[in-house]
Protein backbone atom coordinates (compact mmCIF):
# COMPACT_ATOMS: atom_id res chain seq x y z
CA UNK A 1 0.00 0.00 0.00
CA UNK A 2 1.39 3.39 -1.01
CA UNK A 3 1.01 6.04 1.68
CA UNK A 4 2.27 9.18 -0.01
CA UNK A 5 3.53 11.55 2.66
CA UNK A 6 2.31 15.11 3.31
CA UNK A 7 -0.86 14.92 1.19
CA UNK A 8 -3.32 12.50 2.86
CA UNK A 9 -6.37 14.59 3.90
CA UNK A 10 -6.84 12.68 7.15
CA UNK A 11 -3.27 13.60 8.14
CA UNK A 12 -3.47 17.19 6.88
CA UNK A 13 -6.48 17.81 9.11
CA UNK A 14 -4.55 17.12 12.31
CA UNK A 15 -1.78 19.47 11.24
CA UNK A 16 -4.30 22.17 10.28
CA UNK A 17 -5.96 21.99 13.69
CA UNK A 18 -2.63 22.72 15.33
CA UNK A 19 -1.84 25.46 12.81
CA UNK A 20 -5.20 27.11 13.51
CA UNK A 21 -4.46 27.30 17.22
CA UNK A 22 -1.12 28.92 16.46
CA UNK A 23 -2.31 31.53 13.99
CA UNK A 24 -5.17 32.92 16.02
CA UNK A 25 -8.19 30.90 14.89
CA UNK A 26 -10.51 28.94 17.18
CA UNK A 27 -10.74 25.32 15.95
CA UNK A 28 -12.17 23.56 19.01
CA UNK A 29 -15.64 22.91 17.55
CA UNK A 30 -14.18 21.47 14.35
CA UNK A 31 -11.66 19.43 16.35
CA UNK A 32 -14.52 17.95 18.40
CA UNK A 33 -16.39 16.91 15.25
CA UNK A 34 -13.24 15.25 13.91
CA UNK A 35 -12.58 13.29 17.07
CA UNK A 36 -16.25 12.30 17.47
CA UNK A 37 -16.06 10.77 14.00
CA UNK A 38 -13.00 8.74 14.98
CA UNK A 39 -10.35 11.00 13.45
CA UNK A 40 -6.80 10.83 14.82
CA UNK A 41 -4.09 13.38 15.50
CA UNK A 42 -1.48 14.01 12.83
CA UNK A 43 1.63 11.80 12.93
CA UNK A 44 4.22 13.38 15.22
CA UNK A 45 7.27 12.58 13.08
CA UNK A 46 6.30 10.75 9.90
CA UNK A 47 4.70 12.39 6.88
CA UNK A 48 1.77 9.97 6.77
CA UNK A 49 -0.13 7.78 9.21
CA UNK A 50 0.44 4.05 8.67
CA UNK A 51 -3.15 3.10 7.81
CA UNK A 52 -5.60 4.37 5.24
CA UNK A 53 -8.64 6.18 6.63
CA UNK A 54 -12.16 5.19 5.66
CA UNK A 55 -13.76 6.93 2.70
CA UNK A 56 -16.07 8.74 5.12
CA UNK A 57 -13.20 10.06 7.26
CA UNK A 58 -11.27 11.18 4.20
CA UNK A 59 -14.24 13.13 2.82
CA UNK A 60 -14.90 14.61 6.25
CA UNK A 61 -11.25 15.68 6.54
CA UNK A 62 -11.47 17.48 3.20
CA UNK A 63 -14.63 19.33 4.26
CA UNK A 64 -13.17 20.28 7.64
CA UNK A 65 -9.97 21.56 6.04
CA UNK A 66 -12.07 23.98 4.01
CA UNK A 67 -14.06 25.04 7.07
CA UNK A 68 -10.87 25.71 9.00
CA UNK A 69 -9.59 27.89 6.17
CA UNK A 70 -12.67 30.13 6.55
CA UNK A 71 -12.16 30.78 10.28
CA UNK A 72 -11.09 34.36 11.07
CA UNK A 73 -7.78 35.05 12.82
CA UNK A 74 -7.32 37.55 15.64
CA UNK A 75 -3.65 38.10 14.68
CA UNK A 76 -2.26 40.86 12.48
CA UNK A 77 0.22 38.81 10.47
CA UNK A 78 -0.23 39.68 6.78
CA UNK A 79 1.35 37.96 3.82
CA UNK A 80 0.95 40.85 1.37
CA UNK A 81 4.32 42.59 0.92
CA UNK A 82 2.98 46.15 1.16
CA UNK A 83 1.24 45.29 4.44
CA UNK A 84 4.38 43.62 5.79
CA UNK A 85 6.48 46.69 4.96
CA UNK A 86 3.92 48.98 6.58
CA UNK A 87 4.30 47.06 9.84
CA UNK A 88 8.13 47.23 9.82
CA UNK A 89 9.26 50.63 11.15
CA UNK A 90 12.90 49.88 10.39
CA UNK A 91 12.43 48.43 6.92
CA UNK A 92 15.77 49.07 5.19
CA UNK A 93 15.95 51.74 2.53
CA UNK A 94 16.15 50.46 -1.01
CA UNK A 95 19.71 49.47 -1.74
CA UNK A 96 21.17 49.68 1.73
CA UNK A 97 21.47 47.84 4.99
CA UNK A 98 19.41 49.22 7.87
CA UNK A 99 20.77 51.71 10.36
CA UNK A 100 22.59 49.75 13.04
CA UNK A 101 24.06 47.25 10.57
CA UNK A 102 27.43 49.03 10.66
CA UNK A 103 27.62 49.88 6.98
CA UNK A 104 25.28 50.07 4.04
CA UNK A 105 25.99 49.01 0.49
CA UNK A 106 23.49 50.60 -1.92
CA UNK A 107 22.62 49.42 -5.39
CA UNK A 108 22.02 51.59 -8.38
CA UNK A 109 18.35 51.82 -9.45
CA UNK A 110 18.88 49.22 -12.16
CA UNK A 111 20.20 46.74 -9.61
CA UNK A 112 23.83 46.97 -10.68
CA UNK A 113 26.56 47.15 -8.09
CA UNK A 114 28.64 50.32 -8.52
CA UNK A 115 32.36 50.18 -7.92
CA UNK A 116 32.15 53.02 -5.43
CA UNK A 117 29.09 54.41 -3.65
CA UNK A 118 28.03 56.93 -1.04
CA UNK A 119 26.12 55.68 1.96
CA UNK A 120 24.85 57.46 5.02
CA UNK A 121 25.94 56.79 8.55
CA UNK A 122 24.74 58.51 11.75
CA UNK A 123 27.15 61.12 13.05
CA UNK A 124 29.10 60.13 16.12
CA UNK A 125 27.54 61.41 19.32
CA UNK A 126 24.13 62.16 17.80
CA UNK A 127 21.34 60.38 19.74
CA UNK A 128 19.33 58.02 17.57
CA UNK A 129 15.57 57.93 17.95
CA UNK A 130 13.67 54.74 18.75
CA UNK A 131 14.83 51.17 18.96
CA UNK A 132 15.66 51.11 15.27
CA UNK A 133 18.29 53.84 15.60
CA UNK A 134 16.50 56.33 13.29
CA UNK A 135 17.21 60.04 13.61
CA UNK A 136 15.86 63.29 12.22
CA UNK A 137 19.42 64.60 12.06
CA UNK A 138 20.93 64.52 8.58
CA UNK A 139 23.57 61.77 8.41
CA UNK A 140 27.03 62.27 7.05
CA UNK A 141 27.82 60.79 3.60
CA UNK A 142 30.64 58.30 3.48
CA UNK A 143 32.26 56.77 0.39
CA UNK A 144 32.70 53.01 0.43
CA UNK A 145 34.06 50.71 -2.30
CA UNK A 146 31.63 47.86 -2.93
CA UNK A 147 31.33 44.75 -5.03
CA UNK A 148 29.64 41.40 -4.97
CA UNK A 149 31.46 38.73 -3.01
CA UNK A 150 34.24 37.01 -4.91
CA UNK A 151 33.55 33.59 -6.41
CA UNK A 152 35.63 32.13 -3.59
CA UNK A 153 33.34 33.73 -1.01
CA UNK A 154 30.35 32.22 -2.79
CA UNK A 155 32.15 28.89 -2.84
CA UNK A 156 32.55 29.12 0.93
CA UNK A 157 28.84 29.85 1.26
CA UNK A 158 27.84 26.88 -0.93
CA UNK A 159 30.26 24.62 0.94
CA UNK A 160 28.98 25.91 4.26
CA UNK A 161 25.42 25.11 3.26
CA UNK A 162 26.42 21.61 2.19
CA UNK A 163 28.49 20.92 5.32
CA UNK A 164 25.74 22.02 7.70
CA UNK A 165 23.14 20.01 5.83
CA UNK A 166 25.33 16.90 5.76
CA UNK A 167 26.12 17.17 9.46
CA UNK A 168 22.42 17.24 10.31
CA UNK A 169 21.18 14.57 7.91
CA UNK A 170 21.74 11.39 9.97
CA UNK A 171 19.96 12.80 13.04
CA UNK A 172 17.01 14.43 11.28
CA UNK A 173 13.73 13.54 13.03
CA UNK A 174 15.51 12.32 16.18
CA UNK A 175 14.54 13.85 19.54
CA UNK A 176 17.01 16.16 21.23
CA UNK A 177 18.11 13.71 23.90
CA UNK A 178 18.88 11.07 21.25
CA UNK A 179 21.14 13.46 19.32
CA UNK A 180 23.07 14.19 22.49
CA UNK A 181 23.38 10.52 23.47
CA UNK A 182 24.58 9.44 20.01
CA UNK A 183 27.21 12.16 19.90
CA UNK A 184 28.41 11.56 23.46
CA UNK A 185 28.78 7.83 22.75
CA UNK A 186 31.60 8.60 20.31
CA UNK A 187 33.21 11.48 22.23
CA UNK A 188 31.73 14.00 19.79
CA UNK A 189 30.01 16.25 22.34
CA UNK A 190 29.92 19.18 22.23
CA UNK A 191 29.45 18.44 18.57
CA UNK A 192 32.63 19.06 16.55
CA UNK A 193 32.71 16.45 13.74
CA UNK A 194 30.38 14.55 11.45
CA UNK A 195 28.39 11.83 13.22
CA UNK A 196 29.71 8.26 13.12
CA UNK A 197 28.26 4.87 14.00
CA UNK A 198 31.68 3.57 15.03
CA UNK A 199 31.70 3.05 18.76
CA UNK A 200 27.99 3.59 19.32
CA UNK A 201 26.53 0.79 21.49
CA UNK A 202 24.10 -1.44 19.62
CA UNK A 203 21.34 -0.85 22.15
CA UNK A 204 21.60 2.92 21.66
CA UNK A 205 21.37 2.55 17.88
CA UNK A 206 18.39 0.27 18.32
CA UNK A 207 16.63 2.82 20.52
CA UNK A 208 17.54 5.79 18.30
CA UNK A 209 18.30 4.64 14.75
CA UNK A 210 19.84 7.09 12.31
CA UNK A 211 17.66 8.61 9.63
CA UNK A 212 17.37 5.57 7.36
CA UNK A 213 17.61 7.48 4.08
CA UNK A 214 20.60 9.56 5.15
CA UNK A 215 22.85 7.25 7.15
CA UNK A 216 24.24 5.41 4.09
CA UNK A 217 25.59 8.70 2.68
CA UNK A 218 26.04 11.09 5.61
CA UNK A 219 27.79 9.30 8.46
CA UNK A 220 31.50 10.13 8.55
CA UNK A 221 32.54 6.68 7.38
CA UNK A 222 30.14 6.81 4.41
CA UNK A 223 30.56 10.33 3.01
CA UNK A 224 31.61 10.34 -0.64
CA UNK A 225 30.73 13.75 -1.99
CA UNK A 226 27.61 15.70 -1.08
CA UNK A 227 24.50 13.52 -1.41
CA UNK A 228 21.24 14.88 -2.75
CA UNK A 229 19.06 16.88 -0.39
CA UNK A 230 16.22 19.34 -0.86
CA UNK A 231 18.27 21.89 1.10
CA UNK A 232 20.66 21.97 -1.88
CA UNK A 233 18.12 21.30 -4.64
CA UNK A 234 16.27 24.54 -4.00
CA UNK A 235 19.34 26.80 -4.24
CA UNK A 236 20.13 25.08 -7.56
CA UNK A 237 16.60 25.74 -8.78
CA UNK A 238 16.85 29.38 -7.76
CA UNK A 239 20.06 29.79 -9.74
CA UNK A 240 18.09 28.48 -12.73
CA UNK A 241 15.24 30.83 -11.85
CA UNK A 242 17.50 33.88 -12.00
CA UNK A 243 19.21 32.69 -15.17
CA UNK A 244 15.86 32.38 -16.94
CA UNK A 245 13.85 35.24 -15.48
CA UNK A 246 16.22 37.60 -13.65
CA UNK A 247 15.42 39.32 -10.37
CA UNK A 248 11.98 40.38 -11.60
CA UNK A 249 10.66 36.81 -11.55
CA UNK A 250 7.11 36.16 -10.32
CA UNK A 251 5.62 33.34 -8.24
CA UNK A 252 4.20 31.98 -11.50
CA UNK A 253 7.76 31.80 -12.90
CA UNK A 254 8.78 29.78 -9.83
CA UNK A 255 5.81 27.47 -10.37
CA UNK A 256 6.64 26.88 -14.02
CA UNK A 257 10.26 26.17 -13.17
CA UNK A 258 9.24 23.59 -10.59
CA UNK A 259 6.90 21.84 -13.00
CA UNK A 260 9.67 21.75 -15.59
CA UNK A 261 12.66 20.88 -13.43
CA UNK A 262 11.66 19.61 -9.96
CA UNK A 263 10.52 15.98 -9.59
CA UNK A 264 7.38 15.89 -7.46
CA UNK A 265 8.88 13.16 -5.31
CA UNK A 266 11.66 15.52 -4.27
CA UNK A 267 9.18 17.91 -2.64
CA UNK A 268 7.98 17.73 0.96
CA UNK A 269 5.46 19.42 3.29
CA UNK A 270 4.28 22.80 1.92
CA UNK A 271 6.13 22.36 -1.35
CA UNK A 272 4.44 19.03 -2.03
CA UNK A 273 0.99 20.43 -1.26
CA UNK A 274 1.62 23.46 -3.48
CA UNK A 275 2.88 21.19 -6.27
CA UNK A 276 -0.32 19.13 -5.95
CA UNK A 277 -2.36 22.31 -6.06
CA UNK A 278 -0.60 23.43 -9.24
CA UNK A 279 -1.45 20.12 -10.89
CA UNK A 280 -5.06 20.61 -9.79
CA UNK A 281 -5.18 23.93 -11.63
CA UNK A 282 -4.85 26.22 -8.62
CA UNK A 283 -2.68 29.29 -9.25
CA UNK A 284 -0.40 31.20 -6.86
CA UNK A 285 -0.94 32.47 -4.22
CA UNK A 286 -3.83 30.04 -3.79
CA UNK A 287 -1.30 27.24 -3.98
CA UNK A 288 0.00 28.29 -0.57
CA UNK A 289 -3.41 28.31 1.11
CA UNK A 290 -5.54 25.51 -0.29
CA UNK A 291 -5.51 22.60 2.16
CA UNK A 292 -1.92 23.43 3.08
CA UNK A 293 -1.36 23.18 6.84
CA UNK A 294 2.42 23.42 6.30
CA UNK A 295 2.33 27.01 5.04
CA UNK A 296 4.27 28.27 8.07
CA UNK A 297 6.85 25.50 8.05
CA UNK A 298 10.50 25.76 7.05
CA UNK A 299 10.32 25.13 3.30
CA UNK A 300 10.45 28.76 2.14
CA UNK A 301 13.34 29.50 4.49
CA UNK A 302 15.53 26.82 2.90
CA UNK A 303 14.94 28.41 -0.51
CA UNK A 304 16.11 31.89 0.54
CA UNK A 305 19.91 31.73 0.26
CA UNK A 306 20.26 32.61 -3.41
CA UNK A 307 18.06 35.67 -2.92
CA UNK A 308 20.47 36.91 -0.28
CA UNK A 309 23.62 35.89 -2.14
CA UNK A 310 22.58 37.80 -5.25
CA UNK A 311 21.61 41.03 -3.46
CA UNK A 312 24.80 41.83 -1.52
CA UNK A 313 24.30 44.80 0.77
CA UNK A 314 20.62 45.13 -0.12
CA UNK A 315 18.55 43.29 2.49
CA UNK A 316 15.37 45.00 1.29
CA UNK A 317 15.74 43.68 -2.26
CA UNK A 318 16.73 40.25 -0.95
CA UNK A 319 13.67 40.10 1.30
CA UNK A 320 11.34 41.18 -1.49
CA UNK A 321 12.83 38.58 -3.82
CA UNK A 322 12.43 35.90 -1.15
CA UNK A 323 8.83 37.00 -0.65
CA UNK A 324 7.98 36.38 -4.31
CA UNK A 325 9.49 32.90 -4.08
CA UNK A 326 7.92 32.05 -0.71
CA UNK A 327 4.34 33.02 -1.52
CA UNK A 328 4.02 30.11 -3.93
CA UNK A 329 3.97 27.80 -0.91
CA UNK A 330 3.80 29.77 2.34
CA UNK A 331 2.00 32.50 4.23
CA UNK A 332 2.70 34.84 7.16
CA UNK A 333 5.49 33.53 9.41
CA UNK A 334 6.59 30.97 6.83
CA UNK A 335 7.18 33.89 4.45
CA UNK A 336 8.76 36.07 7.15
CA UNK A 337 11.30 33.32 7.88
CA UNK A 338 12.42 33.33 4.25
CA UNK A 339 12.62 37.13 4.18
CA UNK A 340 14.60 37.16 7.43
CA UNK A 341 17.09 34.63 6.08
CA UNK A 342 17.54 36.42 2.76
CA UNK A 343 18.15 39.75 4.49
CA UNK A 344 20.68 38.20 6.90
CA UNK A 345 22.59 36.66 4.00
CA UNK A 346 22.45 39.80 1.86
CA UNK A 347 24.07 41.74 4.69
CA UNK A 348 26.67 39.03 5.27
CA UNK A 349 27.52 39.12 1.56
CA UNK A 350 29.08 42.57 1.86
CA UNK A 351 31.97 41.15 3.88
CA UNK A 352 31.85 44.21 6.12
CA UNK A 353 29.36 43.22 8.85
CA UNK A 354 29.59 40.85 11.78
CA UNK A 355 26.93 38.23 12.32
CA UNK A 356 25.08 40.34 14.86
CA UNK A 357 24.62 43.18 12.38
CA UNK A 358 23.44 40.62 9.83
CA UNK A 359 20.82 39.30 12.23
CA UNK A 360 19.64 42.84 12.96
CA UNK A 361 19.21 43.38 9.24
CA UNK A 362 17.14 40.20 9.04
CA UNK A 363 15.04 41.25 11.97
CA UNK A 364 14.25 44.60 10.32
CA UNK A 365 12.13 42.90 7.61
CA UNK A 366 9.99 40.89 10.06
CA UNK A 367 6.82 42.50 11.43
CA UNK A 368 7.72 43.33 15.04
CA UNK A 369 4.47 42.01 16.55
CA UNK A 370 4.62 38.70 14.71
CA UNK A 371 5.22 35.37 16.39
CA UNK A 372 8.46 34.95 14.44
CA UNK A 373 9.80 38.29 15.67
CA UNK A 374 9.07 37.33 19.28
CA UNK A 375 10.73 33.93 18.84
CA UNK A 376 13.88 35.33 17.20
CA UNK A 377 14.22 38.09 19.79
CA UNK A 378 13.83 35.57 22.61
CA UNK A 379 16.41 33.23 21.07
CA UNK A 380 18.99 35.96 20.60
CA UNK A 381 18.51 37.16 24.19
CA UNK A 382 19.04 33.61 25.44
CA UNK A 383 22.19 33.22 23.35
CA UNK A 384 23.57 36.51 24.64
CA UNK A 385 22.78 35.60 28.25
CA UNK A 386 23.90 31.97 28.66
CA UNK A 387 27.43 30.72 28.18
CA UNK A 388 26.31 27.10 27.87
CA UNK A 389 24.47 26.54 24.59
CA UNK A 390 22.68 23.48 25.97
CA UNK A 391 20.90 25.82 28.36
CA UNK A 392 19.80 27.96 25.40
CA UNK A 393 18.52 24.93 23.51
CA UNK A 394 16.69 23.49 26.50
CA UNK A 395 14.84 26.77 27.00
CA UNK A 396 13.94 26.99 23.30
CA UNK A 397 12.52 23.48 23.43
CA UNK A 398 10.54 24.26 26.59
CA UNK A 399 9.09 27.27 24.79
CA UNK A 400 8.23 25.71 21.42
CA UNK A 401 8.26 21.90 21.34
CA UNK A 402 4.87 21.30 22.94
CA UNK A 403 3.07 23.51 20.46
CA UNK A 404 5.05 23.35 17.20
CA UNK A 405 5.91 20.55 14.80
CA UNK A 406 9.63 19.94 14.47
CA UNK A 407 9.59 21.36 10.90
CA UNK A 408 7.74 24.60 11.76
CA UNK A 409 9.57 27.78 10.76
CA UNK A 410 9.19 29.60 14.07
CA UNK A 411 11.25 27.35 16.39
CA UNK A 412 13.76 26.50 13.67
CA UNK A 413 14.41 30.13 12.73
CA UNK A 414 14.82 30.95 16.40
CA UNK A 415 17.36 28.16 16.79
CA UNK A 416 19.34 29.34 13.76
CA UNK A 417 19.47 32.87 15.17
CA UNK A 418 20.55 31.56 18.56
CA UNK A 419 23.28 29.36 17.06
CA UNK A 420 24.76 32.16 14.95
CA UNK A 421 24.63 34.58 17.88
CA UNK A 422 26.17 32.20 20.40
CA UNK A 423 28.96 31.13 18.04
CA UNK A 424 29.66 34.76 17.11
CA UNK A 425 29.55 33.72 13.46
CA UNK A 426 32.36 31.14 13.76
CA UNK A 427 31.85 28.47 11.13
CA UNK A 428 32.27 25.26 13.13
CA UNK A 429 30.54 26.74 16.15
CA UNK A 430 27.57 27.88 14.07
CA UNK A 431 26.85 24.63 12.21
CA UNK A 432 27.45 22.46 15.26
CA UNK A 433 25.22 24.55 17.50
CA UNK A 434 22.46 24.63 14.88
CA UNK A 435 22.49 20.85 14.42
CA UNK A 436 22.94 20.06 18.11
CA UNK A 437 19.75 21.98 18.86
CA UNK A 438 17.55 19.37 17.18
CA UNK A 439 14.31 19.91 15.24
CA UNK A 440 15.00 20.18 11.48
CA UNK A 441 18.69 19.47 11.88
CA UNK A 442 19.81 19.36 8.24
CA UNK A 443 17.95 22.52 7.24
CA UNK A 444 19.14 24.46 10.29
CA UNK A 445 22.71 23.33 9.75
CA UNK A 446 22.51 24.31 6.09
CA UNK A 447 21.31 27.85 6.74
CA UNK A 448 23.76 28.45 9.58
CA UNK A 449 26.55 27.07 7.39
CA UNK A 450 25.61 29.32 4.50
CA UNK A 451 25.75 32.45 6.66
CA UNK A 452 28.91 31.47 8.50
CA UNK A 453 30.63 30.29 5.32
CA UNK A 454 29.89 33.60 3.62
CA UNK A 455 31.22 35.48 6.64
CA UNK A 456 34.39 33.36 6.51
CA UNK A 457 34.81 34.57 2.94
CA UNK A 458 36.98 31.81 1.49
CA UNK A 459 36.88 28.00 1.28
CA UNK A 460 40.35 27.91 2.83
CA UNK A 461 38.87 29.40 6.00
CA UNK A 462 36.64 26.32 6.47
CA UNK A 463 38.34 23.40 8.27
CA UNK A 464 39.39 20.54 5.99
CA UNK A 465 37.59 17.95 8.13
CA UNK A 466 34.33 19.47 6.95
CA UNK A 467 35.02 20.19 3.30
CA UNK A 468 37.45 17.51 2.07
CA UNK A 469 34.89 14.65 2.29
CA UNK A 470 32.61 16.60 -0.06
CA UNK A 471 35.15 16.11 -2.87
CA UNK A 472 33.85 19.23 -4.64
CA UNK A 473 30.91 17.19 -5.93
CA UNK A 474 27.17 17.57 -5.46
CA UNK A 475 24.53 14.96 -6.25
CA UNK A 476 21.10 16.16 -7.32
CA UNK A 477 18.08 15.28 -9.42
CA UNK A 478 17.89 18.87 -10.74
CA UNK A 479 18.74 18.35 -14.40
CA UNK A 480 22.15 19.57 -15.51
CA UNK A 481 23.61 19.93 -12.03
CA UNK A 482 24.35 16.38 -10.91
CA UNK A 483 28.04 16.05 -10.12
CA UNK A 484 28.65 19.79 -10.31
CA UNK A 485 31.48 21.24 -8.23
CA UNK A 486 30.98 23.92 -5.62
CA UNK A 487 33.52 26.09 -7.42
CA UNK A 488 31.33 26.00 -10.53
CA UNK A 489 28.22 26.84 -8.51
CA UNK A 490 30.09 29.76 -6.99
CA UNK A 491 30.90 31.19 -10.42
CA UNK A 492 27.28 30.79 -11.55
CA UNK A 493 26.10 32.59 -8.42
CA UNK A 494 28.63 35.38 -8.91
CA UNK A 495 27.34 35.87 -12.46
CA UNK A 496 23.80 36.36 -11.19
CA UNK A 497 24.92 38.70 -8.39
CA UNK A 498 26.75 40.94 -10.85
CA UNK A 499 24.24 40.78 -13.70
CA UNK A 500 22.92 44.31 -14.52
Amino acid sequence: MLRLTWVQPEDLLGHELRQARQDGREPSAIAARWRAAGGADAPSRAGASPDRASRYLRRLAEDLLDELADLPSRLDEPTDLAEIKALCPDWPSYGCAPVGADRAVPRAPDGALPSRVLYTQPRAGVPQGGTGGRSDTLPAPVSVPTSAPTPRAYQAAWLGRAVGCLLGKPVEKLPLHAIRELARATGNWPLNHYFTAHGVPAELLSAHPWNRRSAPTSLAENIDGMPEDDDLNYPLLNVLLLQRHGRAFTPVDVARLWLDELPAGRTFTAERVAYRNLLAGIEPPGTARHRNPFREWIGALIRADVHGWTNPGDPAAAAEQAHRDATLTHTANGVYAAMFTAAVIATAATGTHDVHACLRAGRSVVPPRSRLAAAVDHAIRLAETHEDFETVVDELHRTHSATHHWVHAIPNTALIAAALTHADGDFTGSVCRAVSGGWDTDSNGATAGSVAGLLAGDPAALPDRWTVPLKNRLATSVAGFDGTGFDTLAHLTHLEATRP
